[in-house]
């Protein structure tokens, strides 16, 4: 079966399935985490075909962030240490945006975080994100692929940070 290569930090690798959003999680670990945040660590990768493709729960764990195998994990979880942010990234292809109530649920699901939240929504064009537009929650992040060195910030006080 077709697979897709992930390179992790350290030089590790793992392998995605060919299906869904795992060529835009791809770019979302290729692409965005090198340029927005940089130096990052990769903390959870899901994969269409098995949720937990890549989980560093240890450290997810001293974060303050304990996640239960049924928690609906975003697509990426980045730690920026540098910047005290806890990343959590939907990469949509079919399914939808980080909205209004997917924002509450991952507020939810990492309450206990000592890192402040920062959302992230990833689409492979920007013919896909005018699908999802009118859904997309306030106080959040939307990121293309096509052009990867763009951010589209939707209000709030801060330009990619926590609220």
């Amino acid at each position: 079966m077709e697979r897709i290569p992930l390179t992790l930090a350290a030089g590790s690798t793992i392998s995605l399935s060919a299906g869904g959003q795992n060529v835009l999680v791809k770019q979302i670990v290729d692409e965005f985490c090198p340029r927005f945040t940089p130096e990052a660590k990769l903390l959870y990768v899901g994969d269409t075909g098995d949720k937990w493709a890549y989980f560093d729960e240890h450290l997810l764990r001293s974060l303050g962030v304990a996640v239960e195998a049924h928690g609906k994990m975003p697509d990426v979880v980045v730690f920026h240490e540098a910047k005290g942010w806890l990343v959590l990234i939907e990469a949509v292809t079919s399914h939808g945006p980080v909205n209004p109530k997917r924002r509450q649920e991952l507020q939810q699901l990492f309450a206990d975080s000592k890192p402040g939240l920062v959302f992230v929504t990833a689409f492979l064009t920007r013919k896909d994100l005018t699908r999802y537009l009118g859904d997309i929650a306030w106080e959040t992040e939307v990121w293309v692929a096509e052009a990867p060195t763009h951010l589209i910030h939707f209000n709030g006080e801060r330009f990619l940070g926590p609220f």
